[in-house]
């Protein structure tokens, strides 16, 4: 969307009735006090359409971060380091799955200038460096409060009739699309009277139509289409991938991994990596931190400023605890935020296959060796374990087998078998109580428990 220029609008539109068959008045419209009455309600009429009529540029504020213009094809831009010619709309999307490529990620686009951009009245102005472009961009308004309208379209072909002064017709302009007519009104000078020749169509966002027959329905029209959608102005290019019933549908599906998170500018990942989250369609939420201890919250999802938004509540994470936007639902993966950006989490969906069953804990302790480490026994994570070929083959700090014996696994408790040196006491049973491709806490009945993390270097 465009920021129109602040331009006193002396054009004014007066109802189909006036316009009669001869190209030529005879007489005035009505009285002066009625042309007066006029001029003022068609003042109201011109602006609403020209607002209507004007550019919009937020098709493409992945680039230029402003709704206010928008950049004439073809440009260049390097998106983390990838030269893109963006020749058309369609291009744009190859911006946003650069990226997506890359799941976490500070991303990266720069514009090579010159590009020229087109404003809302359809001036285009060359701009030769991004200083210039941010000058022209600070003087925007983000958040749909610009003077565009956009949730309402005006159906082609349309006429106007131009008069002089004395009322005197001087002329037919019939304009076939928003350009045409946003230069007509410029074109206008501050003597100029047209009419436009009723009835006139409207296409409204969704598909609507709708017939206007003078002035007043006109005017009707078009306010009551201003707030009737989300002109996506903001800045967030992803916001119309998704609604509040998609977002509900994907949340409940399956559980969610914690893979990145940032609270006030800090990076906590290290912290909640991994941590699994789980929606239930009553409002409830679990998070089950890496060791398995599960805490209890509370979820919502609302629509507000036309964007998705996703509350979380828990009364031990603080960090999760907050009312996040939603920036992108994408294969299976999730992007929360905050409008200032230093709030964000990322999340991963799991629903391959059961979480923590039999086959997934085999594949995952068949690679790499494993560290362990338990609350009670101190030198146990000294050595690291092989759970290979369903064999357990332990290695001493100077890479050297210390112990050896097998393992099986039922309905998610490990056996550990033959283990016979410094490990004998670790033979027998171990529930698995959460774990991931990177972490295992398991325990058995007298309370003991170790924590499994891989490594594979």
């Amino acid at each position: 969307m465009k920021v129109l220029c602040n331009r006193a609008v002396s054009t004014i539109l007066l109802v189909a009735s006036l316009v009669f068959a001869s190209c030529q008045l005879e007489e005035p419209f009505a009285p002066q006090n009625k042309l007066q009455e006029e001029a003022s309600m068609s003042s109201v009429a011109t602006n609403l359409m020209e607002r209507t009529v004007s550019n919009d540029g937020s098709h493409d504020n992945i680039v230029d971060g402003s709704s206010c213009f928008d950049i004439r094809f073809p440009y260049t831009v390097s998106v983390n380091g990838v030269e893109i010619i963006i020749n058309s709309e369609d291009d744009l999307e190859l911006i946003e799955a650069v990226f997506d490529a890359v799941e976490y990620d500070d991303d990266i686009l720069d514009i090579i200038f010159p590009i020229t951009i087109t404003l809302a009245d359809y001036t285009e102005v060359k701009i030769n460096s991004l200083e210039e472009l941010r000058e022209i961009a600070s003087k925007c308004i983000e958040g749909g409060d610009d003077d565009d309208i956009e949730c309402i379209d005006v159906v082609y072909p349309v006429t106007f009739f131009t008069f002089d002064p004395n009322f005197q017709q001087t002329g037919t302009v019939e304009v076939n699309n928003d350009r045409e007519m946003r230069r007509f009104f410029a074109g206008l000078s501050a003597t100029d009277i047209i009419s436009i020749q009723f009835p006139v169509m409207f296409e409204m966002y969704d598909g609507t139509k709708v017939t206007v027959n003078n002035n007043d329905e006109l005017v009707d029209a078009i306010e009551r289409a201003i707030e009737a959608c989300d002109e996506d102005d903001d800045n967030d290019h992803n916001d119309d991938d998704f609604t509040k019933e998609r977002l509900d549908s994907v949340l409940v599906a399956c559980p969610w991994l914690v893979k990145e998170l940032k609270r006030n500018n800090q990076d906590n990942t290290e912290q909640y990596e991994d941590f699994i989250l789980e929606f239930n369609e009553d409002g409830s939420v679990t998070a089950k931190d890496r060791t398995g201890n599960v805490l209890n919250g509370e979820w919502e999802t609302t629509v507000s400023d036309y964007r998705v938004k996703l509350s979380l509540s828990f009364e031990f994470i603080e960090d999760f605890t907050l009312d996040w936007f939603v920036y992108e639902i994408e294969d299976g993966r999730i992007k929360l935020f905050i409008s200032d950006g230093e709030d964000k989490i990322i999340m991963k969906q799991n629903c391959e296959e059961p979480y923590c069953d039999d086959e997934f804990i085999v594949e995952a302790l068949s690679n790499c060796k494993w560290e362990l480490s338990s609350p009670t026994v101190d030198f146990i994570d000294l050595y690291s374990f092989d759970f290979s070929g369903m064999n357990i083959h332990v290695w001493n700090p100077n890479d050297e087998i210390q112990d050896e014996g097998n393992w099986s696994i039922t309905d998610g408790v490990l056996t550990f078998n033959d283990l016979s040196n410094v490990f004998a006491n670790y033979v027998g049973n171990w529930e698995v109580v959460s774990c991931s491709a990177e972490r295992f806490k398991v325990e058995r009945e007298d309370g003991e428990f170790l924590v499994f993390e891989k490594d594979c270097q």
